[in-house]
């Protein structure tokens, strides 16, 4: 029996997982992406991410738990490190719903987490400043992937199985009695396939125009790394967690970043609306001046410290931060995927079993509460 023929543009997160997915249940595969797996421009790309299984909606949690599994699954398999399980704390000034929820929704999925009030963050980690604070909790199961390099882990895990590789860039060719004809290349030459996957995240929209009719707003985000100071190692990840503030904005960082081994810190806050192919990723003074404003005031042991690193990267809002999954409206053989919100990178795994799922029809788009439908999401008219 001739194997399943499946194309995949985009070898970020969604698509690289669920590539590597396909290939493993039989389907021949090729995964193509213009600029390469977690490129610099790419929503994926970046030195780190955050995995966490706090969040206030159930569906996430659940999603984040069974992504986790396969992260360390994926870790065994290759033998690479990929996750670093250093725990993340969470703080905040007053209490409220997204905290309350999260420890609820932990709780009934059997997450282990630790509650944890000033005294006790103060105990812990001097290095914060906590006279202000109401409290928070400690997740630790939680920590931080290596995200550029997950990609290229997991591209090269599908090619050393079977499947292929292609850098171009491509566009959708014509659908022709309700199914994809094909793709095209910049030399004019054609690829098909059985099967398509379109997981272009920040491009997904504009590449369909009119066919999607929906809206997924794609928004300019600020990454800063400090270094920290000489022989001080209390910024570093043995003696921090990965942290998130709830605050007046929503602050996180990951202590050990990368070849520089800085201090990440970045503004969860949405940014302006952002051009992902032409603008400029240079950041903002003012955006420097706010995260040096933060870093004074809650981790006074890095104020005025270097600025080793920076970079601008985007969010691809979908409505709920529910991932879109569904067919391509129109077509019987393509599938779109996209709408990570800013928290889609840990949860890639787990998008790539079910988009994969949806793809070799075992389930329905619409059948996983975490994702989207494109009827669920269209713009209306």
């Amino acid at each position: 029996m001739r194997r399943l023929r499946v194309m995949v543009i985009g070898a970020g997160a969604f698509g690289g997982w669920t590539a590597l997915r396909l290939g493993r249940l039989g389907a021949e595969v090729t995964l193509v992406d213009s600029w390469g797996p977690g490129h610099a421009r790419a929503s994926s790309g970046g030195e780190t991410r955050v995995l966490r299984r706090s969040y206030p909606e159930g569906d996430f949690v659940r999603l984040a738990d069974r992504a986790r599994l396969l992260w360390l699954e994926e870790e065994r398999r290759s033998g690479l490190r990929l996750f670093e399980p250093i725990g993340v704390l969470w703080m905040s000034t007053a209490p409220g719903e997204f905290e309350r929820r999260s420890m609820e929704n932990l709780e009934a999925h059997g997450v282990p987490f630790e509650r944890l009030d000033p005294s006790e963050i103060a105990r812990r980690y001097p290095q914060l400043r906590s006279d202000d604070m109401y409290g928070g909790f400690f997740e630790p199961g939680a920590g931080y992937l290596r995200a550029s390099a997950a990609c290229r882990a997991v591209r090269d895990a599908l090619v050393a199985e079977g499947g292929c590789y292609l850098q171009a860039w491509c566009e959708p060719g014509e659908i022709r009695s309700g199914e994809l004809s094909g793709l095209t290349l910049p030399d004019g030459s054609t690829r098909a396939a059985d099967r398509y996957v379109f997981a272009g995240g920040p491009w997904l929209a504009g590449q369909f125009g009119e066919r999607l009719g929906i809206s997924l707003r794609v928004t300019r985000q600020e990454v800063f790394v400090f270094g920290t100071p000489r022989g001080d190692d209390r910024f570093g990840p043995g003696r921090l967690p990965v942290w998130a503030w709830l605050g007046d904005r929503f602050w996180y960082g990951i202590p050990g970043e990368g070849s520089v081994g800085g201090f990440k810190v970045a503004d969860d806050t949405r940014g302006p609306s952002f051009d992902p192919t032409s603008a400029d990723r240079i950041p903002s003074a003012d955006g420097l001046e706010r995260v040096r404003n933060f870093l004074a005031d809650r981790f006074p042991g890095m104020a005025g410290a270097p600025l080793v690193d920076a970079a601008v990267c985007q969010y691809t809002e979908a409505p709920g931060g529910r991932f879109l999954a569904d067919r391509l409206p129109g077509t019987s053989n393509a599938w779109v995927s996209g709408g990570g919100s800013g928290h889609g990178f840990k949860h890639g795994p787990a998008i790539g079993e079910y988009l994969a799922s949806l793809v070799i029809g075992d389930r329905e788009p619409g059948t996983d509460r975490a994702f989207s439908t494109v009827e669920e999401i269209r713009t209306p008219r």
